[in-house]
């Protein structure tokens, strides 16, 4: 495993990290959740990543309970806040101080640590002065509840707006967690720009665009039973954005350059986004074992020019890159 610096703080995290949004606590059983932990400390990712509102914090107490035992010097654990998780009451959700203050004190609960390394607001909360946020935060990190904080989805003005209130607070803002993939680039011409200036890492999820990048779709035929896409929730409606026969050829196209480079396509595709050198880490999720130990060999794998040109000739217009897009990612209103 290779391990990159998050953002301009001196914290290094494994470049692909483990992720349990939908799958534990939900679709896959409890031991079914702790055999892909384990698999992934086998293969020595040491990042974890999860969120409150995972299966209304199902999600935080089976990776807590999954981690037990090990050091927790060892880890870096994210999770992060916004949306209700479980309850549904006015200040259920958002970025005010009252539910900042009430989430990471459930999220620890449920994690059973005491701290979490990077606390990250899950989307723009339209409803509350950033200035609140940024304070609530900031007494996080000054409380040693939080060591370093982050956002989700954010825009670039956004990343920008909230960068500079975190100096004023001398506190360390140094990530964004945005969807990113071969097939959804929507954060390169303005977020990452704007974070490499502000010296904030992407920590990216869905590089393999919820399956769509392992080739597992086929045009032309039936959705396999038991995937993603074949599923009522779960984001089935981020997997369905790509089950067109255009884009499902295009991918078969990928394989002989997956080939190439001596990976799978689900590797390919993890490998792909970790060319970006705003990327600290790629999220992988896992409903088995066995996929944590496949996908990880994209780490430490760098992918020549000429086979970067050839992704993008292959894929063509099939690729989404409008940066507005980022701005619908956050709610109006809560």
């Amino acid at each position: 495993m290779d391990f990159r610096h998050l953002g301009r703080s001196g914290l290094k995290i494994s470049e692909i990290a483990y992720g349990n949004w939908i799958t534990h606590g939900s679709q896959v059983a409890d031991d079914t959740a702790t055999a892909c932990v384990r698999a992934a400390l086998d293969a020595g990712i040491t990042t974890f990543d999860t969120a409150d509102v995972y299966a209304a914090g199902r999600a935080e107490a089976v990776l807590g309970r999954a981690l037990v035992g090990e050091r927790r010097e060892s880890l870096e654990i994210f999770t992060k806040l916004f949306w209700p998780a479980g309850h549904n009451g006015p200040n259920d959700r958002g970025l005010s101080r009252k539910h900042v203050r009430e989430a990471i004190d459930a999220s620890l609960r449920r994690l059973g640590t005491d701290y979490v390394d990077l606390y990250q607001a899950h989307r723009y909360d339209h409803g509350t002065p950033l200035e609140e946020t940024m304070e609530a935060f900031a007494d996080l990190v000054r409380s040693g509840k939080v060591l370093y904080i982050g956002v989700s989805e954010w825009t670039a003005d956004q990343i920008r707006a909230g960068h500079a209130l975190a100096r004023e607070l001398k506190i360390p803002f140094v990530s964004n967690q945005p969807e990113y993939s071969m097939l959804w680039r929507v954060i390169e011409s303005e977020v990452v720009p704007a974070s490499e200036d502000v010296g904030v890492s992407q920590v990216v999820f869905s590089p393999i665009a919820q399956g769509v990048l392992t080739g597992k779709y086929q045009p032309g035929q039936p959705i396999p039973e038991g995937s993603r896409a074949a599923l009522t929730s779960g984001g089935s409606d981020i997997t369905g954005r790509w089950l067109t026969d255009d884009v499902l050829t295009r991918v078969q196209r990928l394989a002989p350059l997956a080939d190439q480079a001596g990976l799978s396509l689900a590797q390919f595709a993890v490998a792909w986004v970790l060319q970006n050198p705003n990327v600290a880490t790629a999220i992988i999720g896992a409903s088995r074992p066995e996929q944590v130990a496949e996908n990880v060999k994209a780490a430490g794998v760098r992918l020549d020019e000429e086979l970067m040109t050839a992704i993008d000739d292959v894929l063509g217009d099939a690729v989404v890159r409008d940066p507005a897009l980022t701005a619908t990612r956050s709610p109006s209103s809560r």
